[in-house]
């Protein structure tokens, strides 16, 4: 089997086939560094010609899938520019894309905070499962941001018309309501449950051959219309635009003081 890279913020568990992934930044919620987004997509490319592993879980340390994107990294790459911002942008893309491609079987266990960059890769994954309390959503308009390298995966999984009512007011909703948009396939009681549901779907997964599921995969997103990069680098424009704008300045600092922006008052 293919070496794993060592990471600083993530746990890796190779067991029978499965590679355990779990974000593990417990004290920001595992919000989505950009250290993280690295450590992921290095994880990806280790993995994506060994057959041996036919099954990635992603799930995250302490009750907490994903809290979004790390807003200190949005501060870092504000001393260097917008174009820091597009490149940041756009690197979490390229950690959806090639989720989304991952010729494994990508099921995410989806607890607490499943909120922007968690939202995506929710949405990028071929089974997921959810307590349900879990809390969704796309909180970037509401900090003057765009959800802009989630959008087109987000409209991809859930459709234009329930993706547009979530990220134009960034509700929040359970886990029931994911299951009744077809953003997740189950949804569980509590973790014990969670646990055996995992289990019952790695069985069925571990049924199927690695190749003929990779193979499988590649012809269903090929079937779909699959969001481009162009549009993807334009998205990281407009956001690195948003952030340094004035909505995205007041939005994030708003934040980081614990207030309500301007326009919210």
């Amino acid at each position: 089997m293919s070496l794993l890279p060592v990471c600083e913020t993530l746990l890796l568990e190779p067991y029978s086939g499965v590679l355990h992934i779990t974000l593990n930044r417990p004290q920001s919620r595992n919000a989505m560094s950009l250290e993280m987004v690295s450590e992921l997509r290095a994880v990806l490319a280790a993995v994506r010609d060994e057959r041996a592993i036919r099954a990635l879980v992603i799930s995250g340390a302490n009750g907490h899938f994903c809290a979004g994107g790390d807003i200190k990294d949005m501060a870092n790459a504000r001393a260097q520019g917008a174009s820091a911002y597009r490149d940041l942008n756009r690197a979490f893309g390229a950690l959806l894309e090639e989720t989304q491609r991952a010729p494994q079987v990508v099921i995410t266990v989806l607890q607490g905070a499943v909120l922007g960059g968690g939202f995506g890769l929710a949405c990028v994954s071929d089974i997921a499962m959810a307590d349900h309390q879990a809390q969704f959503g796309l909180p970037e308009t509401s900090l003057g941001l765009l959800p802009a390298q989630i959008a087109p995966f987000v409209v991809q999984r859930i459709g234009l018309t329930q993706a547009r009512r979530l990220a134009l007011t960034a509700a929040r909703f359970d886990g029931k309501q994911a299951l009744r948009m077809g953003l997740v396939h189950f949804v569980e009681q509590d973790p014990q449950a969670l646990a055996e549901r995992l289990d019952e779907v790695l069985a069925h997964v571990l049924c199927c051959a690695p190749g003929a599921n990779a193979a499988t995969k590649q012809l269903l997103l090929a079937s779909a219309q699959q969001p481009s990069a162009q549009l993807l680098d334009q998205a990281a424009q407009w956001f690195s635009e948003a952030v340094t704008g004035a909505e995205g300045v007041e939005g994030t600092l708003a934040f980081v003081q614990k207030r309500k922006p301007g326009w919210a008052s």
